[in-house]
């Protein structure tokens, strides 16, 4: 299979190597999960020979599909929404589609930019780790014909899809679990997300408005809540008159920092002062004590995201649908 150096390896040239004809071939890039394993295997290993690269623009005039998902989150170190990129981009692949990861920041300054690359490279889908609150950014996602899905909340109207749960159900499910645990003097760390307030608002609205019991003080907190951020956390318990019995956090990170800070400075955990996380990271059933925390199954959300784009591909309208996977409650030691 002789060819000029300077021509491409050529999609007829994998297929005659793999002894499959062209449309096989072609169909193992554009829908993968239909190809037979074996047959599969023999392409992969031509297109290794070949040196061939597919021609995604190409294909994608053809018909009309990019077969790009854009995938916008604040961050990837140490976050909540790591399982949930994880089984999307595995199901994302598994279906011939390419994700376009960006990083909005917790702030969300490059939200806009990120939306305008991807839909300016005509992107399928778009999926967002957050409600989406910008008007200027839910303008420009309806008027586009990509379909658009806000996961990890439960927008009252939404752009497009949803896939979340509800983080006022979380503050009022964790200000009930506080109050039935014995806490009376709660303290919570609201940060600066839409998310958090949300939490922190729920939170508020449950705690039981009875006499004996303090209504819940405050403190700023950093956006995402970080390991080093737990010194000034627990600087303001210490400060406080009455002194907290329990610290809700918004994140398992700001957990392990106020815990170890509040033992640093002679406090037992939960003796003393009780903590509440969020998020079920790891660390959260790896440290002592272990951290008491909400769970979000992450990656179910990010199956369901994957599902809407697969119906909406078979045709399914679905404007509108929400799906609510829910949240639990992980006690542990903390509190």
């Amino acid at each position: 299979m002789r060819r000029s150096r300077n021509r491409p390896p050529t999609l007829e040239e994998v297929a005659l190597r793999a002894g499959v004809s062209p449309a096989t071939a072609s169909r193992y890039f554009n829908q993968p999960s239909i190809v037979a394993p074996r047959t599969a295997a023999r392409i992969r290993a031509a297109v290794t020979a070949t040196g061939y690269v597919q021609n995604l623009l190409a294909n994608g005039v053809a018909s009309n599909r990019s077969r790009m998902v854009a995938v916008l989150v604040p961050e990837v170190a140490n976050s909540i929404f790591n399982d949930t990129i994880e089984a999307m981009t595995a199901e994302l692949d598994r279906d011939g589609n390419v994700v376009m990861l960006g990083l909005t920041h917790p702030d969300e300054s490059r939200l806009v930019p990120l939306i305008e690359a991807a839909l300016g490279r005509r992107a399928e889908g778009v999926i967002l780790t957050a409600v989406l609150s910008d008007p200027r950014a839910r303008k420009m996602l309806r008027d586009q014909r990509a379909t658009v899905i806000e996961t990890w909340g439960l927008p009252a109207d939404p752009i497009d899809v949803a896939v979340g749960f509800s983080h006022d159900a979380v503050g009022r499910a964790v200000a009930k679990y506080a109050h039935e645990r014995g806490y009376r003097r709660p303290h919570i760390v609201v940060a600066g997300t839409v998310r958090a307030r949300q939490r922190r608002d729920g939170f508020v609205a449950a705690w039981p408005d009875k006499r004996g019991l303090a209504r819940p003080t405050e403190v700023e907190g950093g956006s995402p809540g970080r390991f080093a951020h737990g010194r000034a956390v627990v600087r303001s318990v210490l400060d406080a008159k009455p002194r907290p019995d329990l610290v809700v956090c918004t994140s398992d990170l700001l957990a392990q920092g106020v815990i170890v800070e509040a033992m640093a400075a002679g406090l037992r955990v939960p003796d003393d002062l009780a903590v509440i996380g969020f998020g079920n990271l790891s660390i959260a059933n790896e440290m002592r004590p272990t951290i008491t925390t909400v769970d979000v199954d992450g990656a179910r959300i990010g199956r369901e995201a994957v599902n809407v784009l697969r119906r909406r591909a078979a045709g399914e309208l679905l404007k509108g649908h929400v799906t609510d996977v829910g949240f639990e409650i992980i006690a542990r030691e903390s509190a």
